[in-house]
């Protein structure tokens, strides 16, 4: 191959979810790494909320689903433990499912030191099986927009088997405004993101691509290292009040309240994300 015909690669554009990476930010050593750095900076909205944020939306969580002693809980995503340990340390028999061998670990640590008893689990919460019935299950930071329109089916019908009969589900999104906010672009950098991608010299290209009619966007890195190139795909579904509903209606949810965020603030119609709280039927 010539270097037009790697530079065309780089720049094609895939159609909306096919290929699908998630797992590798989560289970490649480097990145993970950053990533659980990112995760335990309580002064920054990136893998994780602000801590002061956390804790506002754990009270509030802890009272809109009246969580208390024994009160089983499914935290879908759990990282690190951040919501999990909060939630425990009310008295709630916390389940947490992650891909991140490293967060986990830390998870798990960080539980045996404060003394709480959470059950943490290391592995693909789109393959999760338990014969556990949660009485509320969680997926915090938009975890549901990673997903494509058959992951997120599967899902869905994940949290009803897992859910007890009424069970409920609380989860956020971004918005359609945060959609048309997002611009097609392409980006190269020696190192780029700061050297995030890995501990030895690279290059990186970074392809915005926007579905217009999906409402969707690739974030398409491309990482190319002297042992070789390899290319992570960002995928976010975008979504409208509407449009969300319809799928948890499909999926035997009812929709019980829209909020601006899992804190429980107000829903705000011009904000880049909403959060929802659904009931099983």
């Amino acid at each position: 191959m010539t270097i037009f015909d790697d530079l065309e690669a780089i720049n094609s554009r895939p159609g909306p979810f096919e290929f699908y990476t998630a797992s590798d930010l989560w289970t490649d050593d480097h990145t993970s790494k950053q990533m659980l750095a990112f995760h335990l900076n309580g002064e920054v909205d990136l893998s994780s909320r602000k801590a002061s944020f956390i804790d506002r939306s754990v009270e509030w969580i802890a009272s809109r689903f009246q969580v208390g002693p024994e009160t089983r809980i499914g935290d879908f995503g759990c990282g690190p433990g951040l919501y999990a340990s909060r939630l425990a340390g009310k008295g709630a028999r916390v389940t947490g499912i992650d891909f991140s061998e490293r967060s986990i670990r830390h998870a798990r640590d960080a539980a045996t030191r404060e003394g709480l008893s959470i059950d943490y689990v290391r592995g693909n919460y789109l393959e999760y099986e338990t014969d556990v019935r949660f009485e509320l299950v969680m997926m915090i930071m938009c975890d549901f927009c990673a997903l494509s329109p058959i992951q997120r089916k599967e899902m869905l019908r994940r949290f009803q088997t897992v859910l007890e009969p009424g069970g409920a589900v609380l989860l956020d999104v971004y918005s359609l405004n945060a959609f048309e906010a997002r611009q097609e672009a392409v980006h190269y950098e020696s190192g780029l993101l700061d050297g995030f991608w890995s501990p030895d010299p690279y290059y990186g290209f970074l392809n915005t691509f926007k579905y217009d009619r999906e409402k969707v966007v690739l974030d398409k890195y491309t990482i190319i290292e002297a042992g070789g190139t390899r290319t992570v795909y960002n995928w976010l579904q975008y979504f409208s009040p509407e449009v969300l509903e319809s799928e948890f209606r499909a999926g035997g949810f009812e929709v019980e309240a829209w909020h601006a965020d899992v804190a429980g603030a107000p829903f705000d119609p011009g904000a880049g994300e909403f959060a929802v709280a659904a009931r099983k039927r």
